[in-house]
């Protein structure tokens, strides 16, 4: 009977006892399955809150606003690597404070060792765990006024790459310590914290480069407005400037500063970039001021020589060739500071050489420069930067000053406003490749 008894206990309670396991199980899986669908739901959060901006900053604060909560962490930073220093320098911190004013070596610590094996680290007890802690933590805590319990670090991986770390520190439950999930959320949080971080820092080096191809673009423009105008009329003198890039370190002036008497300027600074537009803009500036007031070609290079060789950086100079030219006297004044020897083209077919020069500006500041007066008349000057006689062909050879003179014979009767254009065009349909500033002035003595 009592046998009777514990079968039918057993039939009646097998398939409550059975569906009460199966139940766990289920309930189990649910919650695992709810836990999955939060943490895809935070991942999917972060890539469209990342997506939205493209500020670095904002995208960081971001970053570690969504992994603190998640991960329940009293304080989170995001440090990334310098390549030039060789460490991690904090550009995010939520509850840690003080950490911008410390680098920490990329071969130090959990950080260290969680950017060279490209896993996200667990430290359970910093005071125990002796594995994988460093010492610098104790000192950070002591410089930031912080106590660190336990520490997650996870690496920023883009392209396998990584570019810098994720660090959590103490959960906030009663003993503080992350535990092995905690670390595999991290590290799965980080993934698109990484490409957000990425894709920000792209954008704002886009941003900034694109600004200053503008302020370049409009440093370029300046310079242009410095350049004196070719007259369509019967003037003497015409000149053409084609920049290498947007700026340009040539530069010329010309202008007539008394009755039939014209004053010019050509120059070449050394160098390329903005560093020799800026020294370019400030020696233009300069002659168009002084060049309106002295009429000594000499004097005007020794202004410009002193005033250049106390404001210019080492290594930079500026050749220069000033003249004046009267056309009542027939006459020819010039002075040269290290310049490309002028042509001169006579009536007769024949080219000769100016060839008298001191040093270029910028580099001797006691120097004295020379005036030399020659007759001119019935032929063409031709003064020009070392762009066009150093360019070259598809086999790497230059042009010279030979090249030179036969475009300026091919094109000598073409009226001069047209004829600097005429001669750059055809110097460069020739298949030559420019890669210096090319710039022409010519002086027309009738």
């Amino acid at each position: 009977m009592i046998t009777s008894m514990v079968e039918n206990y057993q039939k009646s309670n097998r398939l409550p006892i059975k569906n009460m396991f199966f139940g766990k199980k289920k309930e189990l899986k649910n919650e695992v399955e709810d836990t999955s669908s939060k943490d895809l739901a935070i991942v999917t959060q972060m890539n469209q809150e990342f997506a939205k901006s493209l500020d670095l900053k904002e995208t960081l604060q971001n970053s570690l606003e969504v992994i603190i909560k998640r991960i329940n962490a009293q304080a989170a930073n995001i440090f990334l690597i310098d390549d030039k220093s060789q460490t991690f320098q904090c550009i995010a911190s939520k509850h840690q404070a003080y950490l911008e004013d410390f680098e920490i070596p990329i071969t130090q610590g959990v950080m260290g060792k969680a950017a060279v094996i490209k896993k996200c680290i667990r430290v359970g007890d910093v005071r125990k765990d002796v594995r994988e802690i460093a010492e610098f933590y104790f000192d950070l805590d002591n410089k930031t006024n912080f106590t660190t319990y336990s520490v997650l670090c996870s690496p920023l991986i883009v392209s396998g790459e990584c570019i810098g770390v994720i660090h959590c520190l103490n959960k906030k439950t009663g003993n503080k310590l992350f535990e092995e999930n905690d670390r595999k959320l991290l590290e799965t949080l980080s993934g698109p914290a990484a490409l957000a971080i990425r894709n920000a820092k792209m954008a704002k080096d886009l941003v900034e480069k694109n600004r200053m191809q503008k302020e370049i673009e409009i440093v370029g423009e300046i310079q242009k407005t410095l350049l004196s105008q070719n007259k369509k009329e019967n003037f003497p003198i015409a000149g053409i400037n084609i920049p290498a890039k947007v700026v340009s370190g040539d530069f010329y002036n010309f202008a007539e500063i008394s009755d039939g008497v014209f004053g010019f300027g050509v120059a070449d600074v050394s160098g390329k970039g903005i560093k020799s537009s800026l020294l370019m803009s400030k020696a233009s500036s300069l002659y168009r001021c002084l060049s309106k007031t002295n009429f000594s070609a000499a004097e005007l290079l020794n202004i410009l020589n002193s005033e250049i060789c106390e404001t210019t950086s080492r290594g930079m100079f500026v050749t220069m060739l000033i003249g004046i030219y009267d056309s009542n006297k027939k006459e020819l004044t010039l002075a040269n500071a290290g310049h490309e020897p002028p042509l001169i083209y006579s009536k007769n077919g024949n080219f000769s050489n100016f060839e008298e020069a001191g040093p270029p500006l910028g580099i001797a500041p006691k120097f004295k420069f020379k005036e030399t007066k020659i007759n001119f008349s019935n032929s063409s000057m031709y003064i020009f930067t070392d762009g066009i006689t150093e360019i070259k062909d598809a086999e790497g050879k230059m042009l010279e000053s030979q090249g030179f003179q036969n475009y300026i014979k091919k094109y000598q009767e073409v009226p001069n406003n047209e004829r600097l254009n005429k001669i750059i065009e055809d110097i460069i349909k020739s298949g030559r490749i420019q890669k210096d500033d090319l710039t022409i002035v010519v002086v027309d003595g009738k």
